[in-house]
């Protein structure tokens, strides 16, 4: 290990933003590639976005439109909500931010612990929808006395941000000698901003688009189509229109790459580079390792760890999450099995024993946020507790003992179990009597279905 000069001590959290590390990849197929990554998790907020929302802070405070305790607004997926408030906090602002649902949960728990006025919208309607986070936004503005609606999709200073420090940064800690840059498009100021600064200061370098499935934006400038948009779990990337600040003609290429491949490249990123990314960026390391393996001469290409994959702890490193969505290869048995999304074979059903505590029970429920456990007894299914059955247990208030009583005292023994190769319409009238399905293969426990994992089986093979 390298010692590497101790950087001076900084006034504020505002001094670290910018100036991010680079890192070359070994040990992933890159061609005849060298493939680089800039490290924007560094950030101190924890993105790429840190540098627009300063960027775009300080327009906003230079044209007279922020005034001193004034109140920001911005519909976001997270990141740029997190830029703002990383900055605007620190200068005595307000925030008021609009997410769609489809955010993973630590943004918006980083958000709310910062105190930011978080307004959760639908992700399922586009724009000139009211409730589409975009038009909600600026309404929200618009009846609020000293708002700013930032508009990071048609905020000039968005791009700039990237033109005037992300550029140079890259092109300095190339040596000045850089191929091809691969990003995706959010809001299009990362695009727009790199792609004017290398047009003058290194024309050879081509910028390339990974843009997920779904999105608008490949299929305009791969093949000039105009396509109905779909949609797609990675954050931060991907659109339904052409947002202002986004040129498309400074892209040489684009690559689709589905939501299996983003999530897959993200997690053989942590594993291959021990660095823990977010799914956009799954996305562009996706499409650079294409773009790579596509050359027949050698190349030095880069890419952007936009932002850190602590944020999708719950998503994109949760397995379970990963086999609801359906991004994952699974051994298809054709039956019920299929349905389920914590296989006890492998070890992903939580479970109780009978002599475990109601308190490790409902310690157990809450950590892996289920309604129910399975009790095993050495391996053999002998209960389940639910949290009725909890509440029922611990609700005398005249029993001191109420959360150390053991979960044989709280489980309900007499089962209802479902064999493997029962027809789909078994599941009915268990969810019809409020009950988990619980499914056995002979007497092995397999696992349990819910009505979720039912409602997500039937939008996977919609």
């Amino acid at each position: 290990m390298t010692t590497q000069p101790t950087p001076p001590i900084a006034a504020s959290a505002l001094e670290l933003i910018g100036r991010t590390p680079m890192v070359e990849l070994a040990g992933f197929d890159t061609g005849p590639c060298r493939l680089f990554v800039k490290l924007e998790s560094a950030n101190p907020g924890g993105s790429i976005k840190d540098r627009i929302a300063g960027s775009m802070i300080e327009a906003a405070e230079a044209d007279g439109r922020l005034k001193p305790g004034g109140t920001i607004v911005e519909a976001t997926a997270g990141n740029t909500g997190l830029g703002l408030a990383q900055v605007g906090l620190l200068k005595g602002y307000k925030l008021l931010l609009v997410v769609p649902d489809k955010m993973a949960r630590e943004k918006i728990q980083h958000l709310r612990a910062m105190a930011v006025d978080v307004r959760i919208t639908r992700s399922d309607v586009g724009k000139g929808h009211p409730e589409y986070y975009q038009d909600m936004a600026q309404a929200l503005a618009a009846k609020l006395n000293d708002a700013v609606y930032i508009n990071q999709f048609e905020n000039p200073a968005n791009p700039l941000a990237h033109e005037t420090t992300t550029g140079p940064e890259i092109l300095e800690q190339m040596g000045g000698d850089l191929d091809a840059v691969v990003v995706g498009v959010g809001s299009g100021g990362t695009l727009t901003g790199l792609g004017r600064f290398f047009a003058k200061a290194s024309p050879k370098t081509m910028m390339v688009l990974a843009d997920p499935v779904g999105s608008i934006l490949a299929p305009l400038v791969e093949r000039g189509e105009k396509v109905e948009p779909g949609s797609w779990v990675v954050e931060g990337i991907g659109e339904d229109f052409v947002p202002a600040n986004c040129d498309l003609s400074l892209l040489s290429k684009a690559y689709e790459i589905p939501d299996s491949e983003s999530i897959a490249t993200a997690r053989l990123l942590l594993t291959k580079a021990g660095i823990l990314a977010g799914s956009s960026s799954g996305t562009l390391l996706a499409g650079a390792l294409r773009y790579c393996r596509e050359q027949s001469e050698p190349k030095r290409v880069v890419t952007l760890v936009c932002d850190t994959g602590s944020r999708y702890l719950s998503k994109v490193y949760n397995d379970s999450w990963v086999a609801e969505q359906g991004l994952v290869d699974r051994e298809l048995h054709g039956d019920l099995r299929d349905l389920i999304a914590r296989a006890a074979s492998a070890g992903e059903t939580v479970t109780v024993g009978p002599g475990d505590t109601l308190l490790t029970a409902y310690n157990r429920m809450r950590q892996a946020d289920v309604s129910q456990l399975p009790v095993l007894d050495e391996g053999r299914l002998i209960g389940l507790v639910d949290e009725s059955d909890l509440l029922e247990a611990v609700e005398d208030r005249r029993t001191d003992a109420r959360f150390r009583q053991p979960v044989s005292t709280a489980m309900t023994a007499k089962l209802h179990t479902v064999q493997a190769q029962e027809a789909l319409d078994a599941l009915l009238p268990i969810f019809e009597r409020d009950e988990v399905a619980i499914i056995m293969d002979g007497k092995e426990f397999l696992g349990l279905i819910t009505r979720i994992d039912l409602i997500n089986y039937l939008r996977r093979t919609a």
